[in-house]
């Protein structure tokens, strides 16, 4: 319910008592004040609590909204660290990814970046390492969900005048037909009348390259030119637009068997397993990873966090 419609309801409780009498007394000054208290505990129920002021000692937040109301920022009290040295065989993703954002916390140009591909193999652990790695230089992340995407101009607007740098990010990012929140990203990253602040970049993963789902019946739409050329269609166009505005581009592909066994024994080392205990885990971790039908650095996360409470004596 609406603050107006709150005013009125009162309003109304006012009126209906006040009508009864034309000089109330203290009786009926008691029994309107009873009634109103009586009418806003009961529209407590209703609306949303009133955001606290931002927290901006936090490292990270999310993006937080109820209703059709405002959103605000909510601190994330306990960040999820990861180390970019526990993240192997993504080097080349690592580095690029490292070099952006030390370019955005030095205030040189940089861009905003979509991270694709298989699942599992470091993309959104990747963005949090760059968390770890430069908030004591003042970087901030915020995590929007994708069903919020359309406040994005909102939250850009609201760390505009701040002295830290925020990732925006979002996780397994992807778009069905329709979805306004497409445009709204479409808005920031490139086109809008507004520029999108100088203190905030997009950092986006999503196991779709143009993060929106493609048909067969829209390469229909390709025209053929009498030199050869070939013209996407409008529809192509559209989605294919969206991932260019994104300045980087950067795929993670599935590991080969060795990369996910070496992924497997750094974690068991890190869990306190030894050399030996290291080895024997080998037929068991591939066996693992028939049952999940992938090799993957989570996989092995899982795997090396059952395999050691099995085998390492606490």
């Amino acid at each position: 319910m609406s603050t107006s419609r709150l005013t009125l309801i009162i309003d109304l409780n006012l009126h209906m008592t006040l009508s009864h009498t034309n000089q109330p007394n203290v009786a009926d000054l008691s029994t309107l004040l009873a009634r109103a208290e009586r009418v806003l505990q009961q529209l407590e129920h209703w609306l949303p609590p009133a955001p606290l002021p931002t927290d901006w000692s936090a490292h990270a937040f999310r993006w937080r909204k109820r209703g059709q109301g405002h959103g605000w920022l909510d601190p994330i009290n306990h960040v999820h660290v990861i180390h970019a040295s526990d993240l192997h065989h993504i080097t080349r993703q690592k580095e690029t990814l490292d070099l952006n954002t030390k370019h955005f916390i030095e205030g040189k140009p940089a861009n905003h970046v979509l991270m694709t591909g298989s699942r599992g193999t470091g993309k959104s652990s990747l963005v949090k390492a760059m968390l770890d790695r430069y908030a004591d230089q003042g970087l901030r992340l915020i995590e929007v969900d994708k069903s919020d995407m359309v406040d994005l101009s909102d939250i850009v607007d609201l760390v505009a005048d701040r002295p830290e740098r925020f990732i925006v990010f979002c996780d397994d990012l992807s778009f069905d037909e329709g979805e306004l929140g497409y445009k709204a990203l479409k808005s920031v990253l490139d086109g809008s009348a507004s520029a999108t602040g100088h203190n905030v970049l997009v950092y986006a993963t999503s196991n779709r390259r143009h993060l929106m789902p493609e048909y067969m019946h829209e390469n229909l739409q390709a025209q053929h030119q009498p030199d050869g050329e070939v013209h996407p269609g409008e529809t192509v166009e559209e989605k294919i637009s969206l991932s260019e505005r994104f300045g980087l581009w950067l795929s993670f592909y599935p590991f080969r068997q060795d990369d996910y066994l070496d992924i497997v024994a750094h974690w068991l080392k890190t869990l306190g397993c030894n050399a030996e205990q290291i080895a024997d885990a080998r037929t068991e971790a591939l066996q693992w990873t028939l049952a999940r039908g992938s090799r993957s650095g989570r996989v092995a996360w899982h795997f090396a966090r059952d395999w050691a409470a099995r085998h390492v004596e606490s």
